[in-house]
């Protein structure tokens, strides 16, 4: 095969979930920044789907070259959806949701395994969510340490419940390849709901993590995007 224009220097697009912020990654950033990657980071409100699809689309659009896609938690609702952008090369999953055509993380979340933990989300307040502070080290970040958690909670962005019940048109992992990380000791996704991996037909490795393996292990979060990156230098040689 030709090589595809501007692989040697892949671009990485890093996608957050609800509640929290792109400076979660800041650890897969420098990882991959050092190993020579092109790395963007998206801000997305989380306030509906549709407008946190829209935002990563702009970052996408912005790069010089074929993107690997990677979103956490809700952010894989998101890469599903901006996924399909004809940019996007693969996709990678990081304790996230992985929906399919017409699911939301509404209807995903709605029947959870038997003897799974809840995750402690207080009720609504002007249609958006916040984690219980006092819960929050717990049930998203245990594998943090004490004082980036405690910031992690007084910083969280408010979830709106638009952007729950926003649907998968087309969900991109049909056409595209995928890779997913499940962190065993997720207590937001629990580890069984995860395996929503499976029926994309993702590259699967396990890791032992919180929920918030992304800033826990960079490290084996950057090795698995490295590795999605690889094999997209592969194939087109």
């Amino acid at each position: 095969m030709a090589e595809i224009p501007g692989l040697k220097s892949t671009n990485v697009v890093l996608v957050h979930g609800g509640f929290v912020d792109g400076s979660g990654w800041e650890g897969v950033y420098k990882i991959l920044k050092k190993d020579g990657y092109t790395v963007s980071v998206v801000q997305n409100p989380t306030i509906s789907l549709a407008d946190d699809v829209a935002a990563t689309r702009r970052i996408v659009a912005a790069q010089n070259g074929p993107v690997i896609l990677v979103g956490h938690s809700y952010g894989g609702v998101v890469i599903t959806e901006a996924g399909n952008d004809p940019k996007v090369a693969r996709l990678v999953y990081v304790a996230a949701f992985a929906p399919d055509s017409g699911e939301s993380v509404s209807t995903l979340i709605k029947d959870p395994p038997s003897g799974a933990p809840v995750p402690p989300i207080l009720p609504p307040q002007d249609g958006y969510l916040f984690l219980d502070k006092a819960k929050f080290h717990a049930s998203f970040a245990a594998d943090v340490d004490n004082e980036r958690a405690a910031f992690m909670a007084d910083s969280q962005v408010p979830w709106g419940v638009e952007a729950l019940s926003g649907t998968i048109s087309e969900p991109a992992w049909k056409t595209k390849p995928s890779w997913y990380l499940i962190a065993t000791d997720d207590k937001m996704i629990p580890p069984a709901a995860q395996r929503m991996s499976k029926r994309a037909g993702s590259t699967v490795v396990e890791v032992a993590g919180s929920h918030a393996i992304y800033v826990s292990q960079p490290n084996a979060v950057a090795a698995l995007i490295e590795k999605a990156a690889s094999e997209v230098k592969a194939a087109a040689n």
